[in-house]
């Protein structure tokens, strides 16, 4: 039985990947400190559907503590890493930058270190569509992204660098995954559609950064973690962006499908756009599909049933959670 490790098996994408690895047969050693980014009710309901599995085991600790790791890989044979733990947010890392240094950059820097140290040659690093920021649009792997607008983004740069070297210098398999606007059940609550979702159903104004006609290329959760399942393949050094595809789709648009799918009128509340945001991101998939034989398969209007679905039979939790 192959022996994954799944850092940030309590987020949103390491849940969802922890999940479908399971139910392959997988045995997944699961680490997440559980810290207070976002409600850790969320992450401890996440959790809990893991814990169900007898081939999960769960350990909570910071990965910037490179001896709590150690004891990990002294205690395990982790046959390959998948690298998901991070500090997310394009406007929460304007407001604290040093904690995004320490999670994205020292954790992946003491992920490197022990793979060299203990043998461990495949790892998939999450990365984000944030680094493209200042690009022209549709994005693609080779475009020279070295204009990040926020901390986030330049950590996130940061540690698929820092992945580049390890590579080089010791041979490890890397597959960097861009991520695109990773939506579905039991999503992050700092993100636009689980607010706009919880704020429908709580009759309260949504909030709306701008206009309402920046735009995104939303991809489903499903997607995402098979995407980044298929990546554990022996690929060398590979950038990959994991994105829906399709034409981005605008916050405004979302908003009224999910009208549609409630059943309610959402009221509204603009507040000034930020200047750390982009305005649109949108992925060229064609190396995924070349590379993983991956194609997203959720559109969004379906990917928003499901979520509402979700929202609608964990609604005393959804109502609970703060954003």
């Amino acid at each position: 039985m192959d022996i994954i490790l799944v850092t940030g098996s309590a987020g949103f994408i390491g849940w969802r990947t922890s999940e479908f690895l399971l139910k392959q047969g997988k045995k997944v050693i699961g680490i997440d400190e559980i810290n207070d980014a976002y409600d850790v009710r969320l992450k401890h309901w996440r959790l809990e559907q893991l814990k169900r599995f007898e081939n999960f085991k769960f350990y909570s600790f910071d990965l910037a503590n490179y001896q709590a790791l150690k004891l990990i890989f002294e205690h395990h044979k982790i046959d390959a890493i998948i690298h998901l733990a991070a500090r997310a947010g394009v406007r929460t890392s304007v407001e604290n930058p040093w904690v995004y240094v320490r999670s994205n950059v020292t954790a992946t820097l003491n992920i490197l270190e022990i793979m060299k140290d203990f043998g461990v040659k495949k790892l998939v690093l999450a990365s984000t569509s944030s680094v493209y920021a200042g690009q022209k649009p549709p994005f693609h792997e080779e475009l020279k992204v070295d204009t990040p607008l926020s901390p986030y983004a330049a950590t996130k740069k940061s540690a698929e660098l820092l992945a580049y070297s390890y590579h080089h210098l010791y041979g490890l398999d890397i597959s960097v995954l861009r991520y695109f606007t990773v939506y579905g059940p039991a999503g992050r609550p700092d993100m636009s559609i689980f607010r706009f979702i919880k704020w429908i159903y709580e009759e309260k104004p949504i909030i709306i950064y701008g206009d309402g006609n920046q735009a995104r290329d939303f991809t489903y959760i499903d997607d995402i973690a098979r995407g980044t399942i298929l990546a554990l393949k022996p690929l060398g050094y590979e950038v990959i962006n994991l994105g829906g595809g399709r034409n981005p789709i605008s916050i405004n648009t979302v908003i009224e499908t999910l009208e549609k799918l409630i059943g309610k009128k959402a009221k509204r509340k603009h507040l000034p756009f930020h200047k750390a945001d982009v305005k649109v991101t949108w992925a060229e998939i064609e190396k995924a599909n070349k590379l993983l034989g991956w194609k997203p398969e959720i559109d969004l209007e379906e990917g928003l049933r499901r979520t509402v679905e979700w929202a609608k039979e964990n609604l005393d939790l959804v109502k609970a959670v703060e954003v």
